[in-house]
């Protein structure tokens, strides 16, 4: 599990440096550390938990079995191949955050949402037939906010602790947990950004 951490550690900052370097982002939009993050509003804060309304906004997105260390290092170097190339025009798109993973129907999900400026009909077409681009729906969300390096036993516990404080104030899980990862590995852990998120009906 350290090795498999350890190598998508490696793999995000090889990719987020290039990023800073070979594009920009969107003028305008919601930013953390200079990448573009999806827009949403906080309707109640309690501590690192927050209910938040966020808006529709397109993502790539690809599908991939194994476990979690693996998976999430395999579709982040998926889509990173996508937005820096490898794809029909050869056109480089602008890294955002958070890199996002979820459980989905017995594999992972891992999403990068797509910058503004871009919908379903002028995203370049990707060489690797995986990836597929959705607009989500506007949803309200419980994210809890931690800091640290993250593995399963980590994620599992904050998923808990979460799960408990939404269901203390009445509201109803809809799907989840879901989980944000915002900054390169050579972050202090004090000063990473993680977030586990459950979708609220």
């Amino acid at each position: 599990m350290h090795a498999l951490i350890r190598t998508l550690h490696l793999a995000l900052a090889g990719v987020l440096v290039i990023a800073a370097i070979s594009v920009s982002v969107s003028a305008g939009s919601t930013m953390y550390k200079g990448y573009e993050t999806p827009d949403f509003t906080i309707s109640a804060a309690d501590g690192p938990f927050e209910l938040r309304r966020y808006e529709p906004h397109l993502v790539a997105e690809v599908h991939v079995d194994g476990e979690r260390g693996a998976a999430i290092r395999r579709g982040f170097r998926t889509l990173a191949g996508f937005i820096f190339g490898k794809n029909a025009e050869e056109t480089k798109i602008a890294m955002t955050a958070p890199v996002a993973q979820a459980p989905a129907e017995g594999v992972w999900q891992v999403q990068f949402m797509m910058p503004d400026g871009y919908d379903l009909d002028t995203l370049p077409t990707p060489d690797d037939e995986r990836i597929r681009f959705r607009m989500t729906d506007a949803e309200t969300q419980a994210v809890m906010q931690f800091s640290g390096w993250w593995n399963d036993r980590k994620l599992t516990e904050k998923a808990d602790e979460l799960r408990r404080w939404t269901e203390a104030r009445g509201l109803q899980i809809a799907d989840g947990p879901r989980f944000y990862f915002y900054d390169d590995p050579f972050t202090l852990p004090m000063r990473r950004r993680n977030e586990v998120a459950f979708q609220i009906q």
